[in-house]
């Protein structure tokens, strides 16, 4: 009998995501501040350049919960001048049942976009369903099964206007205490990735991912030709309560290497860097930092 609420499809395989891609701010510098009023409401400022370009692009984001109603309310306006407003309902109509409804307008252009969303979870199940009216409309869902560490799921969206299935796609994993794998089949199961995560002792983590794209070059035909599978594994160290160091490297010899230091509560910094061991006397290596604030 199951005992837990599985984790939504897109989450399959977060451990790991999680190890090898957070924490490496590369090629930016990044900041955020987040703030919390009496009342419960959130303020977000997110912004970052392009140490590149120099292009700087950023975010305020507001969001008011009322957890008696189960009512949340988010807002989000972009330095690109891109307006968004998301409403959720959550155990207010049923049990387990959020209601979503995500709204966009971009002025500059006139486009607007529009999703209406349902969630349902019980224990050893976990579905969702959106509907874009403006991108179709375009019909996507996703369900997950569980029980005993074990999952299982499946992704879909159809185009409605078209009558085809755009995309699909299946994932199954397991989840203990120390550690979880997953297997996924995406992009149509033309995209086959297994990863891994484990938690060794309390201060070091250690995960990994292999992925195979079915449709790229073969090794050795052409110049575009790359390895049949790519294959990344990083792990993680705490070197005490309010650091960490991090490192990764994949089979094209890029080298990724963090550091993440708490200065003191509600003040952290990350830098990090990616380094092509394969060009080490070429520009070809990205740095990045990244500062956040939370009061």
């Amino acid at each position: 009998m199951a005992t837990t609420v599985p984790v939504p499809f897109a989450d399959l395989g977060k451990a790991s995501n999680d190890l090898l891609g957070k924490d490496y701010p590369v090629g930016q510098t990044k900041f955020e501040l987040k703030t919390v009023a009496p009342n419960g409401v959130t303020f977000n400022v997110l912004g970052n350049q392009d140490n590149k370009s120099g292009a700087i692009a950023g975010e305020l984001k507001t969001k008011y919960v009322d957890y008696k109603n189960g009512l949340t309310v988010t807002e989000s306006w972009t330095t690109g001048n891109l307006l968004t407003t998301q409403i959720e309902l959550e155990n207010k109509v049923a049990k387990g049942l959020k209601l979503d409804i995500t709204g966009g307008f971009l002025p500059s252009e006139g486009k607007k976009n529009a999703k209406v969303g349902v969630q349902y979870k019980q224990l050893g199940f976990n579905s969702r369903a959106y509907v874009d009216l403006f991108k179709g409309p375009t019909f996507t869902g996703d369900v997950v099964v569980g029980r005993d560490g074990f999952l299982l799921g499946g992704d879909v969206a159809y185009d409605v206007s078209r009558g085809t299935v755009s995309r699909f796609a299946a994932a199954a994993g397991y989840t203990a205490p120390e550690y979880s794998v997953a297997l996924h089949a995406n992009n149509s199961f033309k995209v086959f990735s297994a990863s891994y995560y484990h938690r060794i002792n309390a201060d070091l983590e250690a995960g990994g991912k292999a992925v195979w794209d079915s449709k790229a070059a073969p090794a050795g035909e052409g110049k575009a030709a790359k390895s049949p599978v790519a294959l990344e594994v990083g792990a993680k160290l705490y070197l005490d309560r309010d650091a960490f160091v991090k490192a990764k490297v994949n089979n094209a010899g890029v080298l990724g290497l963090g550091y993440t230091q708490a200065l003191r509560k509600g003040v952290k910094v990350s830098i990090a860097g990616l380094f092509d061991t394969t060009k080490l006397n070429q520009p070809a290596h990205k740095l990045g930092l990244s500062f956040v604030f939370e009061a």
